[in-house]
Order: structure tokens, then sequence, then C-alpha cells
């Protein structure tokens, strides 16, 4: 194999995709043994699995690289479980955030809810679907496991692993309810959101990946500083672009409808920044909108008006640049293996160079 004409993630992907395949695959046959109901469960599965861009199996994979590690078939199977993972907390996102789409199909919940409400069964549509959903997103969790647990990796490597393996999991799971916790009393800081990006994105996304890329190559000792100082600050970079494109971004391009994250009233950096620097009429009216799920387009033309002409998306755009600076500095040393220090590059400008 050579990266030398691909992306390192569209390097990684092809791989990490067939690995997910034949997972699922090989655990259809033990679903429909169950019972023949599931396999709808297992449509909204591969709905969901197909998109993504595969960043956490592909960082995980350069981190073993930049840690001496060989291109063996094993790190692409314990690299794609991480999509498991990701799986899971799309699914309970979406529920949380009561979100109708993802990548531009039904949210999982919702076409749940639509196979309740087309079968004509008792109850409420909505409630299945939710609590299908939470369910599928579970069992992904456990795959999540199962897959990694039986990569091929040898025993003690794998146990390396489990250190930032288990701390990803965990910190995510955290950095989610801090979000919630967030959302309900309202809080509008940069610091406050600067805190939920670190846990539920920076270390999820980036920094926790690499470092099991190294633990698994045994050299998580030494290179979990470097990956930290280059991981968290991209993390931070890359959610910053995900906040400007869930106000701003293509609705073609994002797969979710033009102003979403401003109905759903999602307390970030952006926003923050917004009330922070806005007039006070404009700042009490913007917080008056925001979070709310009928948002015509008129008033959400008004709204990416404010977040401009009070200078928050100049803000946020200097502040992405700070990071990839950081993440960019963190690059410049000998611990990190030379087939991998490009890889890495290349990967801060596809987490953060996205346009709206």
């Amino acid at each position: 194999m050579s990266s030398s004409h691909s992306s390192p993630v569209s390097f990684v992907r092809p791989t990490v995709d067939a690995e997910i395949d034949a997972f699922v695959e090989r655990r259809r046959a033990q679903l429909l043994e169950v019972g023949p109901e599931l396999a709808p469960v297992l449509e909204a599965l591969d709905a969901m699995l197909t998109g993504g861009k595969r960043l956490r199996p592909a960082f995980c994979y350069w981190g073993w690289r930049g840690a001496g590690g060989e291109d063996v078939p094993a790190i692409y199977t314990a690299a794609a479980a991480l999509e498991f993972l990701q799986a899971c907390a799309l699914i309970h996102d979406d529920v949380i955030d009561n979100s109708d789409t993802r990548r531009g199909l039904p949210a999982t919940h919702r076409r749940l809810a639509a196979l309740h409400a087309g079968s004509g069964w008792g109850g409420d549509s909505a409630g299945f679907g939710e609590g299908a959903a939470i369910l599928l997103g579970d069992l992904c969790l456990a795959w999540c496991e199962e897959m990694y647990q039986a990569s091929g990796l040898d025993a003690g490597a794998l146990a390396t692993g489990r250190v930032p393996f288990d701390l990803m999991r965990t910190e995510v799971m955290a950095g989610q309810y801090l979000d919630l916790v967030e959302q309900a009393r309202g809080a509008d800081t940069v610091q406050a959101a600067l805190r939920v990006m670190h846990y539920k994105t920076a270390k999820y996304t980036i920094e926790r990946p690499l470092h099991l890329g190294a633990a698994l190559a045994g050299r998580h000792e030494e290179l979990g500083p470097v990956y930290t100082a280059y991981g968290l600050p991209l993390g931070t970079a890359f959610q910053l672009r995900d906040d400007v494109l869930g106000v701003f971004g293509d609705p073609a391009q994002t797969g979710k409808p033009a102003g979403d994250d401003l109905r759903e009233g999602k307390r970030t950096v952006l926003v923050a920044e917004t009330l922070r620097l806005a007039g006070a009429a404009d700042a009490a009216e913007f917080r008056r909108r925001l979070g709310d799920p009928g948002l015509t387009p008129e008033t959400v033309e008004w709204m990416r008006g404010v977040i401009t002409d009070s200078g928050a998306l100049t803000s946020c755009e200097r502040r992405i640049d700070r990071y990839v600076e950081e993440a960019t500095a963190a690059l410049e040393t000998d611990a990190i293996a030379d087939s991998a220090r490009s890889a890495l590059s290349d990967l801060i400008v596809a987490t953060t160079a996205r346009k709206y």
C-alpha cells in the first residue's frame, strides 16, 4: 500500500469500510436468528454506518504509524471499531437533540418511528422510535468493544491500548452530559462551550484515537504528550469549524437544514462570542430566538447577520487559525515516524479547511 496518491483519510477508508461491512455481515445472521423484526434495525444501522468521515479510525491508524507501527490488517480492524462508538454517539445525540436528519437522511429515531407508524402498531410512534434508537446505540457500543477485542492484535498490545480506549468512551459520555447541562442552564460563555468541546470532540475525535494508536504500538508513554499537543488544539479547531458550518454551511454539504444549530439552541463558541460582542438589543433578541424550532429562514438570516456583523464569525475564524498553528508546531519533533508526519499534517487541513 502507498499513501502517495491519496489523502490520509481516503488511504485508510476503503479498508476500514470493508472491516465494518464484514463485521456487520457476521452479526446480521445472529440478529435475524433472534427474529425477522430486527431487519429494519439493521437497515437503520447500515444507513448510519455508510456515511461519515472515518476520522477516528484515520487518527488511530496514523497514530500507530507515527509510533512506528507497520501497515498490518489488525490495526485497521482495531481502528474501525471506533466507528461503532461514533455510531452510538450520533444515534443517541440525535435522540437527545430531537434532530430530524443526519447526513441528509432521516435520523435513526425518526426512521424507526416511521416504521412503527407505517406498521399500524399500537402506542406512540415517536416514543417507539426513540426507544429503538437508544437500543441500537447500545448495541453499537457493545460491538465497538467486541470488534476491538477481536481485532487480531496481540493480547499485550490490546491490554496496553485499553487505557486510552476506555478513557475515550468515558470522556465522550461525560462530555455529552456536560453539553446537556450547559444547554439546560443556558450557559453562554466561551469558557463553558470550550469545556464541552474539550471532552465531547477534541479528546474523543483526535487525541484519544492517536493515543490508542500509540499505545497499541507500545509507545504511548513517549508519544502521548506529543499527540496531546497536536490533538487537543486540532480537535477544538475541528469543532469550531463544525459550529460555523452548522450555521453557515450548505445543506447539500452538511446534510442538515440551514441554521439547524440555531433552531436546536446549541451553546457553541460562535453563539457565546455573538452574545458577548453584539449590541445589547441584538444580543437580547438573538438570545430570545435561539433554540426556537420554528425559526423561519428570514430569522435565521437575521441571526447570521448578527453573528457576522458583531465580529463573532471573524473571532471564531481567528481561533481556528491559532489552534491550527499550535497543532502544526506540535508535529515538529523527531519522535513521530517520518512516514506519518506528512499524513498528520494533511489531516490538519482535512479537519479544518472545510468551507461554507
